[in-house]
């Protein structure tokens, strides 16, 4: 792990708080490994300890299940005492929080724990410190990657169980229908996003395009690519927590849950990676829209790890919904050329903008792991010069010689828990986190199931995903 925090720059943090002295209080948050935050509330003025110190929470915080529950037989909790970890400040500048009543920011934290010398060294359990080991071992070579984001979320009537579409400010009725890329629809919410975008550049966090979607009640908008892979993920956190501040003040609730009903389209988080060398050329262009031999192995590498890390890309009972046929979620283990039907799409446009679009992940994953995922994946299929087999023309769901995608959670969370390309991405204490939360959730959708049918555990599904994720 290499995960360092910067050396704190304290004229440039009280700078920031002469410039915000209106805010009054903190959250010091983590994110545990559902990408939950977890956090403390503090007043304005311990900005400068906490920029120093950090803050002290149970390391067992940052491995909760989808419910906020302990995991019973986590080696974090009662065996080891339930120790702290401490939580010290990603060197981000605090995130305004435009959306609470009360001025408030957020300081973006990641763990660390004491060694018996009292020293501090990275929590190996930290999703963010998986994806900063994964980043290194790029440095290593003198390779940045370059992430760009599209996220999709639907907009619900605040706290419906089960879901309903929200209330129209526009027309003053539930959304009814879904009209792909209509500006009416872009206008009956422009208060929200209007609101949100203003709060993502207060955060920055780099908003671009927003469209409607094909779902009722269901947008996108595009998040900048940027050569800092780390603050891409940590970005991703952020809109998805500015998003759900900012619908809750306009009375409704936005999900990135992967399928929030049976017979609508799901919410996907398509990631756009390029990779620039030292001299920052991108290694995927050699001047034609084919893109040259190291993008082909990337992808390569990708396709060959999915059916390992399909848990990291589908971590819950609802995200394994998503993938349906003629639903632009992919079915298949496959690639294209300007094709959206296929997992891996290779868009059009200028050379030197060649890049992959990996579309499997659905919008409820945690971008970290999700990231380091894909980028381990990438490299090892680089390092090898892997080849790919010969992209899809036409429809992928059709296409009988390209591997379905994993389609079962239970086989997902096994096929991860024993992997060895796993344990090349993942530090040991990290994959077993994850493994014992996965299989906790699972375990109580089971049980409810054997007690009381399919239709309970939809209900629990329904009445939880979409307020959290």
């Amino acid at each position: 792990m290499t995960g360092t925090p910067p050396s704190p720059d304290m004229e440039t943090i009280r700078a920031w708080r002469r410039a915000h002295s209106g805010i009054d209080s903190l959250r010091v948050a983590v994110a545990d490994l559902n990408a939950m935050a977890r956090a403390k509330r503090l007043p304005a003025d311990a900005l400068e300890k906490v920029w120093t110190e950090g803050i002290r929470m149970p390391l067992s915080a940052g491995n909760l299940d989808i419910w906020g529950t302990d995991i019973e037989d986590s080696p974090l909790l009662f065996a080891s005492g339930d120790a702290d970890g401490v939580v010290l400040p990603t060197g981000r500048a605090p995130l305004p929080m435009g959306w609470l009543a009360r001025p408030a920011a957020l300081v973006h934290g990641w763990f660390f724990e004491e060694t018996e010398t009292g020293a501090l060294r990275p929590f190996a359990g930290d999703g963010r410190q998986a994806l900063a080991g994964v980043l290194a071992q790029y440095a290593a070579r003198g390779w940045r990657p370059v992430v760009g984001s599209e996220m999709e979320f639907h907009l619900l009537a605040r706290g419906a169980e089960p879901p309903e579409p929200a209330i129209s400010p526009s027309t003053g009725r539930p959304f009814r229908s879904s009209e792909i890329l209509s500006l009416r629809e872009l206008d009956a919410v422009d208060p929200f996003l209007s609101a949100l975008y203003d709060s993502l550049a207060a955060m920055d966090v780099p908003a671009r395009a927003a469209i409607a979607e094909s779902g009722t009640g269901q947008f996108e908008i595009d998040i900048g690519h940027q050569a800092d892979a780390l603050k891409a993920a940590d970005d991703i956190w952020a809109f998805r927590l500015a998003a759900k501040g900012v619908a809750a003040r306009h009375g409704m609730t936005a999900t990135f849950m992967a399928k929030p009903w049976p017979d609508q389209p799901g919410n996907g988080l398509h990631f756009h990676v390029s990779v620039l060398d030292a001299a920052g050329r991108n290694l995927f262009d050699d001047g034609t829209a084919r893109g040259g031999p190291l993008l082909r192995s990337a992808i390569a590498g990708i396709l060959a790890a999915l059916p390992d890390l399909a848990l990291v890309f589908f971590p819950h009972r609802n995200s394994w919904r998503r993938m349906q046929a003629d639903s632009h979620a992919p079915t298949r283990a496959s690639w294209g050329y300007e094709n959206r039907t296929a997992a891996i799409r290779v868009p059009g446009g200028p050379a030197p903008a060649r890049r992959l679009e990996f579309r499997v992940a659905g919008g409820d994953v945690n971008p970290w792991l999700a990231l380091a995922a894909l980028l381990g994946a990438m490299l090892r299929g680089m390092q090898s010069g892997a080849t790919p087999p010969p992209p899809v023309c036409g429809n992928a769901y059709e296409a009988a010689e390209a591997p379905p995608l994993p389609r079962d959670w239970k086989g997902a969370i096994k096929r991860f828990a024993s992997s060895p390309f796993v344990t090349e991405i993942f530090a040991p204490e990290l994959i077993d986190g994850y493994v014992r939360c996965k299989r906790q959730e699972r375990a109580r959708f089971e049980k409810l199931i054997a007690e009381k049918g399919e239709e309970a555990a939809d209900a629990l599904e329904f009445s939880t995903y979409p307020h959290r994720l």
